[in-house]
């Protein structure tokens, strides 16, 4: 007869988990254990709860099944608790086994015990407790359903720590099939006609659709048919800009946090906009401007998985509750518009000013180096199935405005901002596509809050380029601060005190590379790809004047 420890690695295995993320923690070493005598999921061991949880999220983004992390009881899961948020904002499917004290101790206040369904309630889907044997691989059939059903995300099952080595003849749960929904042809009528009609349609794709591709790889393909037939301009999301290769004619603009000013008042001249796949946030609509919350100042048709999140802040026109690819080929067998070929001047115009704002082309700055040559110079090199993750920061915007992804590629980061999810969500794109280019940007800060995790890599042979923007301060904060109190002398608290990065990686094991001039940029980025068997930080001395890749400080503005 098996233990429970025995039975949830089965379980696990039959929901076809090869990698569990955990930093080993005393409350479920049973577990551990059961998954070493299997020898079938390897055990990735990382340095903090958070690199842990954030490869999980990551590996759930690069898979149709759910990432999976071990944490410990109570310090453990509070570590993690920003792989969660995270997980929970951005919709990405995630399994969390949580450690707990043993049951005789339960409501003592023992040794890092925690409410777990109160600490969790706001950033998991739900939060499933384990108590008797006979649950356990119930628990986690039910785990893996809540986290891809729907609006995925984050679902913690809690584990106490006596009941491991507990023998039990229950049987493995089998994965459930996903309830899958499709549009009614009613709606897809009426979304025919509403496309029909308009003259300046805009589509928005996201998270949703991304999902679709990884079970259907032809998605992202349809979807370029879909605009091409159509006559639509295809505008990729926050922190999405993977789904539509940026080159192609029906490339609308990329509808990120803070579009320009000229795309979108261009993009505000739309008489219907189509939210495929998009959850829709403040930061898609620009502060809930674009459109306008709660009622849109356009026709707005919403395709989400979920009926529950389809109007719950905009009044919409049309909501569909159904997979986004399914609209997508419902329209491609619909047949496309007498007259669409109308359009072809809206599609020209968005696509102009997209590749005007890609173009290449940047101001040196006086006090460092403007990151832009350095995202220009990787975009160089980047193959057709590279994985960039991008931790948050200002920094970020360079990536957004100059790199020209295309489906095929993976883009990985934080979409509710997190930071510190760069480098480890590069150790999971590694040691998921171990055979492609892995690169990942971070900011001096998110550096040193999860660039530990290089020691991961090193440790599994995973071999990303870390690339490192130094501005020596909080860039970010630096021009929210300056923006809404200008003129205010703040800069100083804004600093930072940083190492030699690149000497900070050779100590891991990393090669190290330093940028400080822009005739350093070419050979310096030449010479990291060129490494194929270690890790690379790149240390970048980046300009603090340079705020983004769409700002700067003016010439009086007090700079540290």
């Amino acid at each position: 007869m098996p233990t429970v420890a025995r039975l949830i690695a089965d379980s696990l295995h039959a929901h076809d988990v090869d990698q569990v993320f955990c930093v080993p923690g005393e409350s479920y070493i049973g577990l551990i254990n059961a998954l070493s005598d299997m020898n079938a999921i390897r055990v990735i061991v990382c340095r903090h709860e958070a690199g842990a949880g954030f490869m999980a999220v990551a590996d759930g983004r690069l898979r149709t099944r759910a990432g999976v992390a071990m944490v410990s009881r109570g310090p453990g899961l509070s570590n993690a608790m920003v792989a969660l948020h995270s997980a929970f904002h951005d919709a990405t499917p995630l399994v969390v086994l949580v450690g707990q004290v043993e049951r005789a101790d339960f409501g003592r206040g023992a040794l890092q015990e925690q409410n777990y369904s109160k600490l969790l309630a706001d950033v998991t889907k739900a939060v499933i407790e384990v108590n008797e044997p006979v649950q356990a691989s119930e628990a986690i059939a039910r785990a893996f359903h809540l986290a891809e059903s729907g609006t995925q995300g984050p679902v913690a099952v809690i584990l106490p720590e006596d009941i491991f080595d507990e023998m039990t003849d229950a049987a493995v749960n089998a994965p459930r099939p996903r309830a899958l929904a499709g549009p009614r042809p009613a709606d897809l009528d009426r979304l025919a006609d509403m496309l029909g009609r308009a003259e300046r349609p805009l589509l928005l794709v996201g998270g949703a659709l991304a999902a679709d591709a990884l079970t259907d790889p032809a998605a992202t393909d349809d979807l370029r048919r879909l605009a091409e037939d159509w006559v639509l301009p295809v505008s990729p999301t926050h922190r999405r800009p993977q789904l539509f290769d940026s080159r192609h004619k029906n490339y609308g603009g990329y509808m990120g946090i803070r579009v320009p000013p000229k795309l979108i008042a261009e993009m505000q001249k739309a008489d219907l906009m189509i939210a495929l796949g998009e959850r829709m946030t403040d930061t898609v609509s620009q502060s809930y401007r674009f459109p306008a919350a709660p009622q849109p100042q356009l026709p707005f048709v919403h395709v989400w998985p979920d009926a529950n999140e389809i109007g719950r802040v905009w009044q919409v026109d049309l909501g569909i509750a159904c997979a986004p690819h399914e609209v997508i080929k419902a329209l491609l067998a619909h047949g496309a518009p007498a007259g669409a070929d109308r359009r072809r001047g809206w599609v020209a115009g968005l696509h102009a000013i997209h590749r005007e704002l890609l173009e290449p082309v940047w101001e040196p700055a006086p006090d460092g180096l403007n990151f832009a040559a350095v995202v220009c110079e990787v975009n160089k090199h980047l193959a057709d199935d590279a994985a960039v993750t991008s931790d948050a920061g200002n920094f970020g915007s360079f990536i957004h405005r100059y790199m020209d992804f295309r489906p095929g590629q993976a883009f990985l980061s934080s979409v509710v901002g997190a930071m510190g999810s760069g480098m480890p969500m590069a150790v999971a794109a590694g040691l998921r596509r171990p055979h492609s280019q892995v690169v990942a940007f971070v900011g001096d800060g998110g550096a040193l809050m999860m660039g530990n995790e290089i020691a991961t890599a090193c440790q599994y042979g995973v071999n990303p380029i870390l690339v490192i923007s130094d501005n020596s301060m909080y860039g970010t904060i630096g021009m929210h601060t300056h923006l809404r109190y200008p003129g205010r002398p703040f800069m100083d608290s804004m600093r930072l005190t940083n190492p030699d990065f690149a000497a900070w990686g050779r100590s891991f094991g990393a090669e190290g590379i330093t940028i400080r001039e822009e005739s350093e940029v070419a050979p310096a980025i030449a010479r990291a790809f060129a490494v194929k068997t270690k890790p690379v930080v790149v240390h970048c001395l980046t300009s603090a004047l340079q705020m983004s890749a769409w700002r700067r400080y003016d010439r009086g503005d007090r700079l540290p």
